[in-house]
C-alpha cells in the first residue's frame, strides 16, 4: 500500500492484502482486504494506531522506515483481534521503549492471545484524553462493534475519527478514498452483513455517542477512509435499524430435482406479488451475497430437501450461519420435500434460536412435486405479500 498522507503529520501506513480471499477461513474476501495502521507525529510523542496482519508485517516496518523520525513511543490498540493487533509485539521488539495504549479489557486479551507483558500498559477510560504535543487524541469506547473490547480513537484537531471496524469494509484499494459510491456502500455492507449484523442494538448506541463530534475523516482499520462521514454513518444507522424492506431472501438446495421444482415456482409467485426476491442455491452460493440480502429482507424462506430425517446438510450449515447473524427479519418459512419422513422444519427452528421473527407454517412435499404441491407455492407467496402488507412495506 505504501505511505499516504492524511493530513500534515498524519499518514496511513498499513497494508493492502490483494489476493487474500477469505478472512476467518470463513468469510469470502472477493476484493481482498486492508490492514490500515495509522502513524502521528506529535510535537512530544509518535503513535502508531493499530498494526496488521502478522502474515504482512514486513511491510509495514518498509512503510515506517521511510520516515527520518522513525521512533514510536505508543502503539494504540483499538481492538485485540489479531489483524489488528497481531504486529504489535514486533513493534514491541523493534522499539523496546514503546508502550502500548489500550483499556482494561483489551489489555486483557492483548496479554492472553500475545503474551504482552503487564508492564508495557497505558490504560485509558472511555471519555479520556492523551496530549502527544498539538495533538490530543480522545477515547470512545465502542463496545461489541464488534468486540466487547473495542473502542476508537477521535484526533480532535484534525477531526478523524480513528474507528477500527466500526465503518470497514474489506476492500483493496490503491488510494486513501474510493470515489465510486455503489462500490463503497456494496462492500461496507457485505462487511456490516458479514461481522457486525448480529450487534445492531450496541451499533445504535455506539452511533449515539457519535452525535454532536464534528467529524471530517473517518479512517476504519479496513478498506478506504471515508471522506463524507455522513454517507457512511447514514447507513448504518440504515442497517442497523429494525426496518426491512418489500424482499424475500430465498435459499434452497435440491438432490434428485424435487426441491428445484418447488423453489422455482415459489419465486415465480413472488415474482408474481410485486415482492423482490433474492434466490440462491445454496450449494455455490457467496455467502457474503446471502448475507448482504439477509440485512433488508422482510422474510426467508429455507428449502431443503430431507437427508436420514434432516435437512440437507449445506441447509444445515447455512441454518446455523443464519442463527449466528441474527438477521431482522420478521418471518422465516421452511420447504422440505422427502421420501418418507422427516424432521427437518423442526430440526431448522431448534436450530435458529436467535430469530425474534415470526416462524410460518412450514410446507412439506412428498415425492415428486404435483399440481397441488405447485398450488401450495403459490399459496405461501400469497401469505408472505399478506404479511408483508401488515408490516406496511408493501
Amino acid at each position: 500500500m505504501g505511505i499516504r498522507k492524511l493530513k500534515e503529520n498524519i499518514f496511513s501506513v498499513g497494508v493492502n492484502h490483494w489476493d487474500r480471499r477469505l478472512f476467518d477461513e470463513l468469510i469470502p474476501l472477493p476484493d481482498g482486504t486492508s490492514y490500515n495502521s495509522y502513524l502521528i507525529f506529535g510535537d512530544k510523542q509518535t503513535v502508531l494506531i493499530d498494526t496488521v496482519d502478522p502474515a504482512v508485517k514486513d511491510e509495514l516496518f518498509s512503510n515506517l522506515s521511510q520516515f527520518e523520525r522513525f521512533k514510536i513511543d505508543f502503539v494504540i490498540s483499538l481492538h485485540s483481534e489479531q489483524d489488528h493487533s497481531g504486529s504489535i509485539p514486533f513493534v514491541l521488539e523493534k522499539f523496546p521503549e514503546a508502550k502500548v495504549i489500550t483499556n482494561e479489557k483489551c489489555k486483557e486479551l492483548l496479554m492472553e492471545h500475545l503474551s504482552i507483558p503487564q508492564d508495557k500498559f497505558v490504560l485509558v477510560k472511555d471519555g479520556e484524553t492523551f496530549d502527544i504535543g498539538g495533538k490530543t487524541l480522545q477515547f470512545i469506547f465502542t463496545p461489541w462493534v464488534h468486540w466487547p473490547e473495542t473502542m476508537s480513537a477521535y484526533l480532535k484537531e484534525d477531526e478523524i475519527l480513528f474507528s477500527c471496524d466500526f465503518f470497514g469494509s474489506h476492500l483493496a484499494v490503491s488510494s486513501l478514498y474510493e470515489k465510486n459510491k455503489s462500490k463503497l456502500e456494496e462492500s461496507a455492507k457485505r462487511y456490516f452483513a458479514e461481522i457486525m449484523a448480529p450487534f445492531r442494538s450496541f451499533i445504535r448506541a455506539n452511533l449515539k455517542k457519535l452525535d454532536g463530534i464534528e467529524i471530517k475523516l473517518i479512517a476504519p482499520s479496513h478498506g478506504p477512509i471515508h471522506d463524507e462521514p455522513k454517507f457512511i454513518i447514514d447507513l448504518y444507522r440504515n442497517w442497523s435499524s429494525d426496518e426491512v424492506k418489500n424482499e424475500v431472501l430465498l435459499l434452497y438446495v435440491s438432490m434428485h430435482g424435487s426441491t428445484k421444482i418447488l423453489a422455482d415456482a415459489l419465486i415465480s409467485s413472488i415474482i408474481d406479488k410485486g415482492i423482490t426476491v433474492h434466490p440462491f442455491n445454496m450449494v455455490n452460493a457467496d455467502l457474503g451475497e446471502i448475507a448482504i440480502r439477509s440485512v433488508d429482507a422482510a422474510t426467508i424462506i429455507l428449502m431443503t430437501p430431507t437427508v436420514l430425517t434432516g435437512p440437507h446438510p449445506v441447509a444445515a450449515y447455512y441454518t446455523i450461519f443464519l442463527n449466528a447473524i441474527k438477521p431482522k427479519a420478521m418471518h422465516f418459512v421452511v420447504v422440505t420435500s422427502y421420501g418418507w419422513g422427516g424432521i427437518a422444519p423442526d430440526w431448522i427452528k431448534s436450530h435458529m434460536s436467535s430469530f425474534k421473527g415470526e416462524f410460518l407454517d412450514p410446507v412439506q412435499v412428498k415425492g415428486l412435486p404435483k399440481n397441488l404441491d405447485i398450488l401450495r407455492m403459490k399459496e405461501l407467496a400469497e401469505k408472505v405479500l399478506d404479511k408483508h402488507k401488515t408490516l406496511g412495506i408493501v
